[in-house]
């Protein structure tokens, strides 16, 4: 089951990607922990995350879309971004195990991305926990299905980054009625752009075991420019919330 996350307020959203060409001035609320350790090992260049690969070179335009993911134990939020302004919320899904699996890659294939980045519970100070095991155990599956499909996968520190959403919709105009069914989805919002706010660093690259479908992660997947997003959306009548 899906849910679309559809736009609140009446004027244009201070985040559509049409109209936000740069970065936006957001800035999380919760204060991001330095990089994980993990986070910090030497990739070879084709398995770095898109939003290193950026900054290393501004001229870089072959990588795909990031999908943003906040795994929960009911529901499952997803955002949309390329770094060039804040994500945009794209629906909630209400399923787990295989057939979430099968779902996030054909919505990956189907927005253009070529990389997920999935929230990773931590507590305060760093220490993972019984949530975080559960999403490691959910993301080595994922992941083994993805680079199948020449897609990366890699984890990303969540800390605060539900009271982020909130703060986030609230400021935006969200209805309180709104806000709890939204949640998940801005909360996907937000791990993204920690992911960009950081340029990568920190993340951690799941690698499947099998030799061949790491050659196929290096392959990659074949991205579209990052124009036709704009020409689907003129298609749609700018309703850039839920796509599908």
């Amino acid at each position: 089951m899906e849910f679309l996350v559809r736009t609140v307020p009446a004027t244009p959203s201070p985040f559509h990607p049409r109209r936000t060409r740069t970065r936006a001035s957001f800035i999380c609320r919760s204060q991001s922990r330095p990089p994980h350790s993990r986070g910090k090992e030497r990739l070879e260049p084709e398995l770095l995350p898109n939003a290193r690969r950026r900054k290393r070179d501004p001229d870089w335009t072959s990588g795909g879309f990031s999908l943003g993911i906040d795994l929960g134990n009911v529901k499952t939020g997803l955002a949309l971004g390329m770094g060039l302004g804040l994500p945009r919320p794209l629906t909630v899904l209400r399923m787990s195990g295989k057939e979430l699996e099968v779902r996030l890659i054909e919505l990956a294939q189907k927005e253009d991305a070529d990389e997920l980045i999935v929230g990773l519970p931590q507590a305060l100070d760093g220490t993972e926990t019984h949530q975080s095991h559960k999403v490691r155990g959910f993301v080595r599956k994922l992941a083994v299905r993805a680079a199948d499909n020449g897609l990366r996968v890699y984890l990303q520190d969540e800390h605060g980054t539900s009271k982020d959403a909130l703060n986030y919709m609230i400021d935006i105009g969200v209805k309180k009625s709104a806000r709890r069914a939204q949640s998940d989805a801005y909360s996907a919002v937000m791990v993204l752009e920690r992911y960009f706010e950081m340029r990568g660093w920190g993340v951690e690259l799941v690698l499947p075991d099998q030799p061949e479908l790491r050659q196929k992660l290096k392959a990659g997947v074949q991205s579209k420019k990052e124009d036709d997003l704009w020409k689907d959306d003129d298609k749609s009548g700018g309703n850039f919330f839920g796509l599908f």
